[in-house]
């Protein structure tokens, strides 16, 4: 079905600090760095041959809270150093607390609750400390980030280029194209549009929501925007989230976001579910924070813990939403479901046999709808490491003849006039060890020479 694929290319952007938020900062000061998430990262490189003696600083801060990524240049050790209210602490990974060499450059990121100390050489960045600040400061609350911080004070000219922003990404991964509510491809100047999770240095928790631009001939990949989430938590508090996998679309003036609550995931107290933005801001350029309420998809029938990665489509009878249950984490499957309008939906299909079944996704093939889906290494024996094709009972009708990268891919496919076009992941993580899992991916594009006269 659709021919067969060939991986065609492969892109990786890695940016600590987002190029389109970046901002130049003179050394030896601390300048304001309001954000709309809890998203930001400080970098500098270090002169090659300024002579050091004295410990050399990163910071972003806030009010009596401060984070601060330190080398020692004369023992070659780092750390980070963290001071909320009364309270300090110095923090150094026994594994990754020296640097052997002098680095080329260093960089001190939060993403979410967590910071990350990087040093830099040769283009290639790797963490050297850890630090999670959650129950030490609310770095979700506004008024905590709308007084943000960053810079590299005192370096006595051991650091030059010293830019802070946004924190960009070390990887992407759950891409799919923004549509119409039909299901056809949003275009930009020609440019089809994707939207991702960009990896941060770590587990979910880390990553955030982002859109960029894929030129159809050229595969040229451009970053155009980021998107965070204001909600409440599971004790009723708003505050700014990083949620991720995540489908945005266009409906007429206005445009729907439905993502997955990664971005605090615990699966004992705050299990993960969708919520929804509408807005009509442009989400194609800049940062937002979109006010977002729970999307409540059922799960009549079957156990469910969770449900993500949801799917949009609207036809003549109403909405149609493909997601996906646990039953346990992580053992997963697909749901369907339908109804008149996003708050009114029924479960219409749903395939519990299937233990490891992610990126529920519609797609139109000559004028029939049909439901693919990406079956994991964890599935049964004969549903392995595959993408399945179902139709609207999830009975499956076939599977894409196409590469299964790593990790849990998944099939993202559009018509263009050279044929079909998919954009997937896979599982290569970057960063370093002390990150664990959650760094992935490349995005990985194939091709096929299929006719493509759907969507």
């Amino acid at each position: 079905m659709l021919g067969e694929f060939t991986e065609v290319a492969r892109r990786r952007p890695v940016d600590l600090v987002a190029p389109r938020s970046a901002t130049p900062l003179p050394p030896g000061v601390l300048r304001a760095l309001p954000r709309p998430a809890p998203y930001a990262a400080v970098r500098a490189a270090v002169a090659p041959h300024v002579a050091a003696q004295a410990r050399v600083d990163l910071v972003l801060a806030s009010g009596s809270d401060r984070f601060t990524a330190w080398w020692d240049p004369v023992t070659g050790a780092v750390g980070l150093e963290v001071t909320t209210g009364e309270q300090t602490s110095t923090h150094v990974s026994r594994r990754r607390g020296r640097l052997p060499h002098r680095p080329h450059a260093l960089a001190l990121t939060l993403t979410g609750t967590h910071l990350t100390l990087f040093s830099g050489t040769d283009g290639t960045w790797e963490a050297h400390a850890r630090y999670d600040v959650v129950g030490r400061c609310d770095v979700r609350d506004a008024g905590w980030l709308s007084a943000l911080e960053a810079g590299a004070p005192g370096t006595d000219g051991v650091l030059r280029d010293v830019v802070a922003g946004g924190f960009g990404q070390l990887g992407l991964r759950d891409v799919r194209w923004v549509t119409e509510t039909d299901g056809t491809p949003v275009l930009l100047d020609g440019h089809l549009v994707l939207s991702a999770t960009s990896a941060g240095p770590g587990f979910f928790d880390t990553a955030h929501t982002s859109l960029w631009r894929l030129h159809p001939d050229t595969l040229e990949l451009v970053h155009l925007s980021d998107l965070f989430f204001s909600r409440r938590d599971a004790a009723g508090r708003v505050g700014a989230y990083g949620d991720h996998a995540t489908h945005v679309v266009r409906d007429g003036g206005r445009w729907l976001v439905a993502t997955s609550t990664w971005g605090d995931f615990d699966r004992a107290t705050r299990p993960v579910r969708v919520v929804l933005a509408e807005t009509d801001a442009d989400l194609l350029n800049g940062e937002h924070l979109l006010p977002a309420r729970d999307l409540a998809l059922p799960t009549d029938g079957f156990r469910s813990v969770g449900v993500w990665d949801p799917h949009l489509r609207r036809d003549a009878t109403g909405w149609r939403v493909g997601y996906v249950s646990a039953r346990k984490y992580f053992v997963f499957h697909p749901v369907l479901a339908a109804g008149p309008s996003l708050d009114a939906l029924e479960v219409t299909a749903y395939d519990a046999a299937r233990r490891a079944t992610e990126g529920t996704t519609w797609l139109e093939v000559d004028g029939q709808l049909r439901v693919l889906a990406s079956d994991g290494r964890d599935g049964r024996a004969g549903a392995r490491e595959r993408f399945v094709v179902l139709d609207e009972q999830l009975r499956e009708v076939g599977t894409l003849d196409a590469p299964y990268p790593s990790n849990l891919p998944w099939p993202t496919v559009v018509p263009t006039a050279d044929g079909w076009l998919m954009a997937t992941f896979d599982g290569t993580p970057t960063g370093g060890d002390i990150l664990g899992y959650g760094t992935h991916g490349d995005l990985v594009l194939m091709r096929s020479s299929g006719e493509a006269g759907a969507h």
